[in-house]
């Protein structure tokens, strides 16, 4: 059992890129693109790489985007099969990477291939965005290529980012959008003392509690057509000297929100300290937004991918804007219409990370086939 997409799949996965490594995978990407006319541009910056590789010069312009590090895999000898060594096993393919996202990659590019073999001179162009800080902090990948791209003027008209979307079977599932990510560092202060003599201390444990209570129970939005009710959780508290006797002099408490298109970043800053406030808290507070929600809606992009992927999969995709944040967030301040497809996510991140060989083939018939509604 073997196919072009397979070899490269597994050609990327056997170069071990944990992040921000890319261990040559986009010059060997570069170098297959420039034998089709891609122009190859890399931007490195500080130990990350990234790679805008475009062919044409008119529009629309139809990106794929996607990363080529890979996170790191857990006790090697946990995997059944090493977790570089890119083995089919019952037409599985197994490794790091295989399912995010080498595998798509590899789709992305043989899907090209086929395409430009039957359209030489479409009428539109073809660019691939790629980086090895998506699995990092990415802050110096993808977001760096859009504001180059930006500052020139380059437009973009359609991106299809190749995370792994399905849930299922292949082709179950559409992201067309992304929740929002904002997290807070919150440290309230006490005074410390010795818990034998607690009218002499103020306890910050005690005074956040009901103000945590109030902020655990809050309904922040509705939710809309295409995102759930905005959540906030509390992941993080740290206080206390060590010692039984102590009261502590400060607590601090890391939190998240995942938050649709219902609310706003300043929106759910404001009604935060509104409640910390009321429960007349001394305390600071440090914000960390990484990533604005986004969404595509109906239009050229999703109804196309809609069509193609149920005549690659046989199954009616759902469009859905759950799980954790995507580079699509970065994209989509650029792009109009950004959607994500790719592999099964089941495994992803986990020990015997993989992908079926067969499922890869259906993922290159989608892009292959978007590229001949959309550019052809």
């Amino acid at each position: 059992m073997t196919s072009p997409t397979l070899e490269l799949a597994q050609e990327l996965i056997r170069r071990i890129s944990v992040t921000p490594e890319d261990a040559g995978c986009q010059q060997y990407i570069a170098d297959r693109l420039a034998l089709l006319g891609f122009t190859n541009e890399h931007m490195p910056r500080e130990d990350v790489r990234n790679l805008w590789a475009r062919r044409g010069d008119k529009g629309p312009v139809l990106v794929f985007a996607g990363h080529t590090d890979v996170v790191p895999t857990g006790p090697a000898e946990r995997w059944k099969n090493p977790p570089f060594a890119a083995e089919v096993v019952d037409g599985t393919l197994y490794g790091r990477g295989a399912a995010d996202m080498k595998g798509s990659i590899a789709a992305f590019i043989v899907a090209v291939e086929n395409f430009l073999q039957k359209h030489p001179d479409p009428k539109g162009s073809i660019a691939l965005l790629l980086t090895s800080d998506e699995e990092g902090p990415a802050v110096e990948g993808t977001v760096r290529v859009i504001e180059a791209l930006q500052a020139r003027g380059e437009a973009i008209d359609y991106c299809i980012v190749g995370e792994p979307t399905c849930e299922k079977v292949v082709g179950d599932t559409i992201k067309n959008g992304r929740r929002g990510s904002l997290s807070g560092t919150l440290t309230v202060h006490g005074i410390q003392g010795h818990i034998a003599y607690p009218h002499l201390a103020e306890n910050p444990i005690h005074r956040i509690a009901p103000a945590l209570a109030e902020l655990a129970t809050t309904v922040w939005d509705q939710g809309n057509t295409y995102f759930p009710p905005t959540t906030w959780q509390v992941s993080n508290i740290h206080s206390g000297t060590g010692a039984t006797n102590v009261i502590p002099g400060t607590i601090e408490a890391l939190f998240n929100f995942r938050f649709s298109t219902a609310s706003t970043e300043e929106g759910l800053k404001a009604r935060v300290h509104e409640i910390l406030d009321h429960h007349g808290l001394r305390y600071t507070l440090e914000w960390v937004l990484s990533g604005e929600p986004y969404l595509t809606d109906s239009g050229a992009l999703v109804d196309v991918m809609r069509e193609t992927v149920g005549a690659a999969c046989g199954v009616t995709p759902a469009l859905s804007t759950s799980g954790g944040t995507s580079d699509g967030r970065f994209i989509a301040k650029h792009c109009p219409e950004v959607v994500e497809f790719g592999p099964l996510n089941a495994t992803i991140h986990k020990i015997d990370e993989c992908v079926g060989v067969e499922d890869l083939e259906k993922i290159r018939e989608v892009f292959e086939k978007t590229l001949e509604r959309l550019i052809a």
